[in-house]
């Protein structure tokens, strides 16, 4: 990221910069060159004196921060605020916040959401699916177990009483999906 100095906006001394002689401070060179005879090649290219700025200023001149290129590099931490219910894909922009220059607008940064994989939960849309594999006798008698959800809390699943479950059943917990 990079950040500006408002006291030197222009790299230093405001009354420093000088007017590039090498381009009388267009900030480009028109460069001719002869391909062969009778025939000429006319191009416009970015001044190298004051790197297509239009202004010079005496090394002496400069800010010490900056070195005279107007910017310094700085880290900044951007906290990404991940809601319940995102999902793969999702973007989370932060306007503004990409590199910055003087006299330009700054672009955003966004965040692009790469879901991985769960060793226990497969995802579905909003539902959180664990296959588990219950006994013949815990398929007619009952079943209990717990579970680790994504937050850190405990959940209990236990089987109704009664209910005999067949292969392929599924037990659903309400409100306890990523949504």
């Amino acid at each position: 990221m990079f950040a500006s100095f408002p006291f030197y906006s222009k790299g230093g001394k405001a009354d420093a910069v000088q007017p590039c002689a090498g381009c009388k401070g267009r900030g480009v060179k028109v460069v001719i060159r002869q391909l062969g005879p009778g025939m000429i090649q006319q191009m416009q290219t970015s001044c190298p004196d004051c790197k297509g700025e239009g202004s010079i200023m005496a090394d002496k001149d400069k800010c010490k921060d900056c070195r005279g290129e107007k910017t310094v590099a700085e880290e900044k931490i951007l906290e990404v605020a991940i809601e319940r219910g995102m999902k793969h894909g999702d973007k989370i922009k932060f306007s503004g916040e990409g590199d910055q220059m003087p006299d330009i607008e700054p672009g955003d940064v966004i965040c692009v959401l790469q879901q991985r994989p769960h060793a226990l939960f497969k995802r579905d849309g909003p539902h959180l699916i664990l296959k588990k594999k219950i006994t013949l006798l815990e398929a007619l008698t009952g079943f209990q177990f717990t579970i680790k959800q994504l937050d850190g809390r405990t959940l209990v699943v236990a089987s109704e009483p009664g209910v005999v479950y067949k292969p392929g059943d599924v037990k659903g917990i309400e409100s306890e999906g990523v949504n």
